[in-house]
């Protein structure tokens, strides 16, 4: 949430204000070693861009992202060799950064497929927390290989804005909103292209600050699937073994740990499901077919039986009356 209160205040609003409408502390947002809940991020953005009448406030607080952060793991991020070394390293040190973004790198080719997703509390509106999410994703891809960083494409599952001038400056290149995706599209060559200020020595040390806070750090078995389903499920592989294999672990051993958590892998699959049938129903440009294929099914006539079993009405009945 860096940058927040700045960009409110010139948008001519009280950011103290709408920080303790959503039951926030001020203090928590300015202090960036604190941690706040997603869901009242989310609402904060988004309670925010309404009041400002600014449908690009999250892109305008990724603006102020010049560089990598202050603090040990945006220095050994700074200096990792290459992009892709930098994506990984956020993973890996997820828990000191950001528990609730997932990231997904799929390589195919020449063609690399960054994928974001917020994951928060189901109907939680993330529009301008992607936003902010991808901005800041392009802004630190940019200052680590300045004119050799050229992305190809950014996505975004939201619709677009009335406006997309700001839009089209903070990016520089093709723009597509009602994708099936969050994300960034770029060339294979960018994510590997050598960091100019990288540092290994300085990386090393950096890792032995952060390493033991790292291992005593640890999320929840059941966010750490959801947040996997969710960037997986659109992609047809959201099943136990692609699963396991994205969270480095066996499938026995994620199983047996859901199990200790009081849940199960296809509980989980089932809620985010639900979470994801509600926002893709919920965006009139999605065909109810594409919202069948991005859930994983293959017929709509079984899409609709689940879709009627979960929410009690057909699809057709459900976006009649919620668009209304």
């Amino acid at each position: 949430m860096s940058g927040y209160f700045d960009v409110t205040r010139r948008l001519g609003l009280n950011p103290f204000e709408l920080v303790r409408q959503v039951g926030l502390d001020a203090a928590a947002l300015t202090n960036p070693e604190d941690r706040i809940p997603i869901s009242a991020a989310c609402q904060l953005l988004e309670l925010t861009a309404e009041k400002a009448k600014c449908p690009t406030l999250g892109l305008r607080i990724a603006e102020t992202r010049q560089q990598f952060g202050t603090g040990v793991v945006n220095v050994l991020l700074a200096h990792k060799r290459t992009l892709r070394e930098v994506l990984f390293a956020a993973a890996q040190y997820r828990h000191l950064l950001n528990e609730a973004l997932a990231v997904y790198v799929e390589t195919a080719g020449k063609t690399v497929t960054i994928r974001e997703e917020i994951v928060a509390e189901p109907g939680t509106p993330t529009t301008q927390a992607i936003e902010l999410a991808i901005g800041v994703l392009t802004r630190h891809s940019s200052a680590l290989l300045g004119k050799h960083w050229n992305p190809w494409g950014v996505h975004f599952t939201h619709q677009a804005p009335e406006d997309l001038t700001f839009h089209r400056r903070f990016f520089g290149c093709p723009l597509t909103f009602g994708s099936d995706f969050n994300g960034v599209v770029c060339a294979t060559a960018d994510l590997d292209y050598p960091n100019p200020s990288a540092d290994p020595e300085l990386v090393r040390y950096a890792e032995s600050l952060v390493n033991p806070l790292n291992a005593a750090k640890t999320d929840s078995i059941a966010l750490e699937v959801r947040k996997a389903i969710y960037l997986l499920l659109p992609l047809e592989q959201a099943t136990v073994e692609p699963v396991a294999r994205h969270l480095g672990l066996s499938v026995r051993t994620m199983q047996r740990q859901l199990k200790s958590a009081n849940t199960s892998f296809s509980d989980l699959v089932e809620d985010v499901r639900e979470d994801l049938a509600e926002r893709y129903m919920s965006n009139p440009g999605y065909p109810i077919g594409r919202v069948s294929a991005l859930l994983g099914y293959s017929q709509q006539g079984s899409f609709t039986t689940w879709f009627a079993s979960r929410f009690h009405m057909t699809p057709r009945e459900w976006r009649v009356r919620h668009t209304k």
